[in-house]
């Protein structure tokens, strides 16, 4: 597997990317709007999750975080607690259970803001999934989110606030072989929630998607690893192969995704709805 040192090196300006987001929350003095406001993120112990999180505690949100490892999930909460000083509070549960999403809400029970985010099925041929593969990718990645979205719009429909992103992919516009479930499972979410987040936009209730390229996470190590094993190279050189169709030429840091998140939740962002949000150095060659 590619290093740390790896991905920092793929990753640069990391120094810079930081002071963009310092100063998008408090070095330049801009205001989001949004001190006080109560914040759900789901699968946010770590990756980008975690960045929209540190983001929107930064910008004075109470935020609910959400992971299945209860270890680094209560790692992530002290690490965003002394960051931000922000109230924080960590639920550790699976959110595509009943009992997860009840434990989700006794935490925060009409959030002003939802962030949906899960971890995608991992990369396979479509020739390897049966129906119940089929039926857990469309779960995770879709159904998921329309079930937590129910419990919250109505809320904030009668607040007239509210904030909701789903964190997709930028295979939902550009698919990629092997990741074929998760592409369709979130193009489906995106495709339903397109009509919702006309429903309730006079509400000033926004729904947009966020279509993250290649970010230095987890998951894009899993997937190195993947591929490297099916092309017998090495991760490193897997790696590079991936920067190189970056017109940017590196991969993307969390933080950066995280700052579009925040303003995309913030007071500023209310005629932005139903949109998809591309986040990928470029990659997507269309001009629309």
């Amino acid at each position: 597997m590619p290093t740390r040192e790896n991905y920092q090196e793929n990753s640069r300006p990391t120094e810079s990317a930081r002071t963009r987001n310092k100063n998008l929350h408090g070095g330049l003095g801009m205001d989001l709007g949004i001190a006080g406001r109560k914040a759900i993120v789901c699968a946010s112990s770590r990756g980008l999750g975690f960045a929209c999180a540190k983001a929107l505690a930064e910008a004075g949100c109470e935020v609910v975080i959400n992971g299945r490892n209860e270890d680094r999930l209560a790692a992530a909460a002290a690490e965003l607690k002394k960051l931000s000083g922000a109230k924080v509070t960590a639920v550790a549960a699976d959110v595509a259970s009943s009992d997860g999403q009840k434990a989700l809400f006794a935490a925060s029970a009409e959030p002003d803001i939802l962030v949906n985010n899960n971890g995608g099925p991992p990369p396979r041929d479509f020739r390897e999934l049966d129906r119940q593969k089929l039926l857990d990718g469309v779960t995770a990645n879709m159904v998921v989110a329309v079930e937590l979205i129910q419990k919250v719009i109505d809320p904030m429909i009668a607040r007239k606030f509210g904030r909701i992103i789903n964190i997709t992919s930028g295979s939902v516009k550009m698919p990629l072989a092997g990741l074929d479930l998760s592409s369709g499972a979130r193009a489906g979410l995106t495709a339903f929630l397109a009509g919702v987040a006309r429903s309730v936009a006079a509400s000033n209730v926004t729904i947009n998607f966020m279509l993250p390229g290649v970010f230095a996470t987890d998951r894009l190590r899993t997937y190195i690893d993947t591929m490297a094993k099916k092309k017998g190279q090495s991760a490193e050189a897997v790696l590079a192969e991936r920067v190189s169709t970056v017109p940017a030429r590196r991969v993307g840091q969390p933080d950066e995704f995280g700052a579009t998140c925040a303003f995309l939740c913030s007071a500023h962002a209310g005629y932005i709805t139903g949109q998809n949000i591309l986040i990928d150095g470029g990659t997507f060659p269309g001009a629309f």
